[in-house]
């Protein structure tokens, strides 16, 4: 009888009779008769709002009561209908009506829209406000805590529920209510609704408090919202603000900025007129300074600019706070940044203002100007004083002293300053040198707690001094507060650490301590040694695919699934037999973990999910499986499987699953098709998700709307690797929605952002003009640079021209007359220096060169000519090359490429992390490499036979330059830790054939390979020879590292088998070069194609009828709808049918 009534109930809820009316429904309670009629009329939402609100009553003791006796008359009212039902009937209708409406996010707006005061009431307050994590409805119960979730994560309901709520929800509930909705729909959505019409939707009749916690809202969302926003919620604040100096009384100098409204007004203070700056009441700006809130405040204004910055400073000043007393400078936040009163300035105010610009690095621009001030500062700072004595009150101005000055401090005034020096950030690699020699050439003994007062400086320490301490304190450096620095060590300096630390007895008890990325660079060998780790060891670890592949096995011998698959980074040894032979409930239930960790997890591995999935459940596959399932696989992908499709690889990187350029392009025709071949609005933008990045520039050029287009320029902007093309399609779209660049405004431009690289040289020029400091800001967030030669041009003129000729005292005759670059031109240009001629750089003088050259060497596109230059004017200002210190080479950059042989000959190459340093260029002709391989050899006493793994790891790209007899001469035991190192350089097939050689000494021949010892070496399997790579399984030929695949040689990869090729997997497959490809035959190309596909050898079970849900009412006149997400309580209804169906 209870389950009768159950499904009665349900019949209330769901089916849409079509009978006559026969029976009088005046025993119903009246909530309860008008949700009947609801049903009947086909209302469901609003039906489901009005039981819910029957049963709340109900709750409070009303005569509303879910009784038997109501649910019998509920009964038969409906059985006098004459309704009849199945309950396999009943299922599908569901099933139908909520997959139709969940496309319809547009006409979920229009639903609430139509809701009575009382529905929406209940709405809003089951959404918001319940604090259930159950609802109970009669004897079922939902939870409501999982459905609300799932709700707030549908693409499209977010929007509408923020769109809805500013419609309505000021019109029938407190303000405050209706601000607390808000906030959590903003804060909760990773989308920003704010774009500048909505805002014009904004009350601007708030009560006080309300007004308050919105404006609160929206300044914590400030960094989340674009510059044409932030200026339209400055215009609703100002416009609510200004009301009460509307009046008549009210002279028009007078300001209605108080102290309280620049409180409320938070960071959009920034947007304040000048005018306005300066007509602020001096009793006001006073009040406003004098409190602390004000300094917080001003600490956030990233984005000021410099004239606003100073138009403050003078009204602070002019109120009666002295900006030249200590106590007010610490009050100044940001605005230090642009103090510009300096003269008669006292050192120590310019002490506490350099203190206080240790923030300035926070500001979205003006570097430049901010670097040149603290110049200024630091000569008013040292006056009638030596640097060794101001070193520690110098806070992080110290990052601008040259190499030259840091190497005429003492040891002692390093030491006594090391308080300040650790927690500056922004040091260059030559001045950490400098100073950790400094600090430790002090304290004599390397100890833990030395190195733990170092900070950033930890860095500057060479390798072998690491090598040099105790095993026991380098292991306490990196489990201590020196680990968050691991990052700024070098492979090297890495290798000798764990080198000295596998040295010791106590290893196999200090490896199960070491942590993060620093377990990462223990190599496969070393971890052999070890066994006794458990799962829990892993948890704070960084792997490998190599290490993960061997500890999985390891430990799944005497570790469950669940302790190991909630380890996260073993996730990566996760091999396919394992997947495979996993039972399907244990499947299943684990499933979550590997969706929550695909960024760690290979194609091949997601490829291997899939099939497992599709194996055990086709019905219920993540659609983002059909991104790595064979094409074909495609065309169940239809109908109400569309939307969830679309949103689901919106939510993930395609990129990462699906390396294959030909599939993506299949799977994009497949969501234009599901789109209905447009993108029509900002709902369809929200669907689409990280997938807007993948769209090609034909349909971004005639299918996409405007409106969809200001929705999507945010998401655009976050796209990592837009083609030329598809920047080009953007462009006009922009143009379009924006008009002529001739009329942009300061946040428009902002907000373009990037894609002004697309924009023609004369359009460039008119926003250079108007918005200098914009262009300098947008220029130096480019990559790649190839990408801005036009926008770097114009910039190089706009910040040159104002670059005078070099004094005719200054420089030598060949220099008169030419302008030459300062280090604020350097500074401001960053990539941009690439346009100054060779003659220019020639003719800069010593002092800009010495404060610029690490900038210089980072440039990426000098010419030879322009290098050739910079070198010699290295020689110029150093000297001798005998004369260079290791410092002075490290910081050259890409400027040592231009060094010759016998240049190289010349310098002083004794250590490794000179050498890691050098390595890092990959330019080095082969007689350059070998050159700094013998200076380094001769300089530091070594033959290849003494090397230790930290030299070879710092070698890098120079052990390209070995000859055979070097290679082996290699000892086997250094070799083995720094394989994995070496595994990543892209050698010539000569001297991975000798890498082989050794390899095979230190893993055995290469039929005892397994995939964990292919992960470890990388490209030294590109030295393999016809018959070895024959002769691998063919399980293993997806654990070749991708990169090993484009090394080996087309004539050697032609001998694999068709069946080897078929299970490269996909990523490798996708690596196969155009050469290789050539030589291979038709049923080699057909397998190599099954691999890109993700194909599988065996034959997969047919999809069950089950995965593709039937419809039972056509979708909306022009093609299927565009936008998913459940409606969000009819999501509840299906919870609740689901409940009622299965007691």
């Amino acid at each position: 009888m209870l389950r009768l009534l159950k499904i009665s109930f349900l019949l209330i809820l769901m089916n849409p009779a079509e009978n006559t009316h026969s029976q009088s429904s005046e025993d119903l309670p009246p909530l309860l008769h008008k949700a009947v009629e609801e049903v009947i009329t086909g209302k469901y939402l609003n039906a489901l709002l009005d039981i819910l609100h029957f049963q709340r009553t109900a709750s409070y003791g009303s005569s509303n009561a879910w009784t038997a006796d109501v649910v019998t008359k509920v009964l038969a009212y409906f059985h006098a209908r004459e309704v009849k039902v199945t309950l396999r009937s009943l299922q599908m209708s569901i099933q139908s009506y909520l997959m139709n409406l969940s496309y319809q996010p547009r006409q979920l707006l229009s639903t609430f829209q139509q809701l009575d005061e009382q529905q929406f009431q209940t709405a809003m307050k089951y959404l918001f406000n319940s604090r259930k994590d159950y609802l109970e409805i009669g004897n079922v119960i939902l939870d409501w805590d999982k459905t609300r979730e799932r709700i707030f994560q549908i693409p499209g309901v977010n929007r509408t529920l923020f769109l809805v709520t500013l419609e309505k929800c000021f019109l029938v509930l407190r303000s405050m209510d209706c601000v607390d909705i808000l906030s959590q729909i903003l804060r909760m959505s990773t989308v920003n609704y704010l774009q500048p019409d909505v805002v014009g939707s904004l009350p601007n009749d708030l009560q006080e408090d309300a007004f308050r916690n919105l404006s609160t809202v929206f300044k914590d969302l400030y960094d989340k919202t674009s510059a044409n926003t932030q200026k339209a919620l400055y215009g609703w604040m100002k416009e609510i603000l200004q009301k009460p100096f509307n009046r008549s009384d009210f002279n028009e100098s007078t300001s209605w900025v108080s102290a309280e409204n620049l409180w409320i007004l938070g960071r959009y203070m920034v947007h304040l007129p000048l005018e306005e700056i300066l007509k602020i009441s001096l009793s006001e700006i006073k009040l406003f300074i004098s409190y602390d809130n004000a300094t917080k405040q001003l600490d956030t204004v990233y984005d000021i600019t410099p004239e606003l910055a100073q138009a403050f400073l003078e009204r602070i000043n002019s109120s009666g706070f002295d900006v030249r007393n200590t106590s007010t400078v610490y009050r100044l936040g940001l605005l230090v940044c642009f103090y510009d009163d300096m003269e008669q300035m006292d050192a120590a105010v310019a002490r506490a203002l350099l203190h206080q610009m240790i923030k300035c690095n926070q500001l979205k621009g003006f570097q430049a100007k901010v670097q040149k001030l603290k110049s200024q500062l630091l000569n008013i700072a040292m006056q009638n004083q030596t640097l060794n004595d101001v070193l520690g009150s110098l806070s992080d101005a110290v990052v601008g002293l040259t190499s030259r000055q840091l190497e005429s401090l003492s040891p002692e005034a390093v030491h006594n300053a090391i308080a300040t020096l650790n927690q500056v950030s922004g040091w260059a690699k030559s001045q950490v040198m400098i100073l950790s020699s400094k600090y430790l050439s002090y304290e004599k003994v390397l100890s833990f707690y030395n190195v733990s007062q170092m900070g950033a400086l930890v860095a500057g320490i060479s390798t072998e001094s690491f090598y040099g301490m105790n095993p026991k304190e380098l292991s306490q450096v990196i489990r201590g507060t020196t680990s968050q620095y691991s990052s700024d060590l070098s492979p090297a300096q890495q290798q000798g650490i764990l080198r000295k630390i596998a040295s010791s007895t106590d290893f196999s008890s200090l490896v199960t301590d070491i942590q993060g990325a620093f377990f990462r660079e223990i190599s496969l060998p070393d971890l052999w040694k070890e066994n006794g780790y458990n799962s829990s060891m892993m948890k704070e670890k960084e792997l490998r695919s190599s290490q993960a592949l061997y500890l999985y096995e390891l430990l799944s011998k005497r570790s469950s699934s669940v302790d190991l698959l909630s380890t996260g980074q073993l996730l990566k040894g996760v091999t396919c037999q394992m997947i495979e032979s996993m039972g399907t409930d244990s499947f299943l239930n684990h499933f979550k973990i590997f969706e929550n960790n695909l960024h760690l997890l290979s194609p091949y591995q997601v490829n291997c999910l899939a099939w497992k999935f599709w194996k055990v459940s086709n019905a219920s596959i993540p659609p983002f499986f059909f991104l790595v399932l064979p094409i074909e696989y495609l065309e169940y992908v239809s109908g109400p499987l569309c939307v969830p499709f679309i949103e689901s690889l919106g939510k993930t990187e395609m990129d990462l699953l699906s390396p294959s350029f030909h599939k993506k392009e299949t799977v994009l025709q497949k969501v234009q098709e599901c789109l209905n071949g447009s993108i029509a609005d900002e709902y369809d933008v929200d669907l689409l998700g990280n997938l807007i990045c993948h769209l090609p520039p034909a349909f971004l050029h005639g299918r996409m709307s405007l409106k969809a287009v200001a929705a999507a320029l945010h998401q655009f902007k976050l796209c990592r690797q837009l083609s030329h093309e598809q920047k080009t399609e953007i462009k006009y779209k922009l143009l379009e929605l924006y008009g002529s660049p001739k009329n942009w405004t300061a946040e428009t431009t902002l907000d373009v952002g990037p894609f002004i690289t697309q924009l023609s040289k004369g359009e460039l020029n008119v926003l250079s003009e108007k918005f200098p400091d914009i262009i300098l800001q947008i220029a130096k967030t480019i990559e790649p640079i190839s990408s801005a030669e036009e926008l770097l041009s114009t910039v190089f003129e706009s910040v040159s021209s104002g670059t005078t000729n070099v004094e005719p005292h200054l420089t030598t005759p060949d220099c008169l007359g030419t302008r030459a670059p300062s280090s604020d031109d350097i500074i401001k240009l960053a990539e941009a220096n690439v346009y100054w001629s060779a003659q220019e750089l020639k003719c800069m003088d010593a002092g800009t060169f010495d404060k610029s050259v690490e900038l210089l060497g980072t440039v990426s596109n000098f010419s030879n000519s322009q290098l050739m230059a910079l070198k010699e004017k290295a020689k110029q200002v150093w000297g001798s090359l005998l004369g260079w210190k290791s410092y002075h080479i490290v910081s050259l950059g890409r400027i040592a490429l231009a060094l010759t042989e016998s240049e190289i000959e010349e310098l002083d190459l004794h250590s490794i992390d000179t050498i890691s340093v050098l390595s890092q260029q990959a330019e080095w002709t082969l007689a350059q490499a070998r050159s700094i391989l013998q200076s380094f050899l001769e300089d530091s006493g070594q033959t290849m036979s003494t090397l230790k793994s930290f030299d070879l790891v710092g070698l890098g790209t120079i052990l390209c330059a070995l000859n055979s007899t070097e290679i082996m001469s290699i000892r086997t035991a250094e070799f083995s830790a720094a394989v994995a190192r070496i595994g990543l350089l892209l050698c010539s097939t000569p001297v991975l054939r000798q890498f082989k050689k050794i390899t095979e000494s230190v893993f055995g021949t290469v039929s005892s390979w397994n995939g964990s010892v292919l992960q470890e070496i990388g490209t030294i399997a590109g030295g393999l020879n016809e018959d070895e790579l024959k002769a691998f399984d063919i399980n293993l030929m997806p654990y070749f590292q991708p990169i090993a695949i484009r090394s080996i040689p087309a004539e050697i990869f032609q001998a694999l088998s068709p069946e080897q090729i078929a299970n490269l997997g996909p990523e490798n497959a996708a690596m196969v070069t155009g050469s290789q490809r050539e030589r291979l035959t038709a049923p080699q190309l057909q397998s190599l194609q099954l691999a890109l596909d993700g194909a599988r050898t065996s034959t997969p079970e047919a999809p069950t009828t089950a995965c593709i849900p039937v419809s039972r009412q056509p979708p909306a006149p022009g093609g299927a709808p565009r936008v998913s997400g459940f409606s969000i309580w009819l999501c509840a209804l299906l919870t609740l049918a689901c409940a009622f169906l299965n007691p």
